[in-house]
């Protein structure tokens, strides 16, 4: 996907635009109209957003265009989406490990 939209930017002559700086600033524009949609809902509303079908396209499509600028981004410093998440992980399971899990009762 990610070399589809690099290719897809190349042949409208977009690269100039694909900037880090101008696709930090796009992903951030477009995490926020996905925000947007769950402004002022309960936790319960929001949770039960997709069962209507026109608001559940419209996540979708926000979610899309989050993911389309991250890639692009991705592509224009050369980083693995992947790997850098894998090494996130890594560094997030030696900071937050997870709590003891309690003997059962009776031993």
């Amino acid at each position: 996907m990610r070399d589809r939209l690099v290719e897809f930017a190349r042949v409208r002559d977009w690269g100039r635009y694909h900037t880090p700086k101008n696709l930090a600033m796009a992903l951030s524009v477009e995490a926020s109209e996905l925000v947007e949609i769950f402004q002022w809902l309960t936790p319960e509303e929001s949770a039960r957003i997709t069962a209507d079908p026109e608001r559940a396209q419209h996540v979708r499509e926000e979610v899309a265009d989050v993911l389309a600028y991250l890639l692009q981004f991705c592509a224009t410093l050369d980083i693995d989406p992947l790997t850098a998440l894998a090494d996130k992980i890594d560094r997030n399971e030696k900071r937050f490990p997870p709590p003891d899990t309690p003997a059962p009762a009776g031993r």
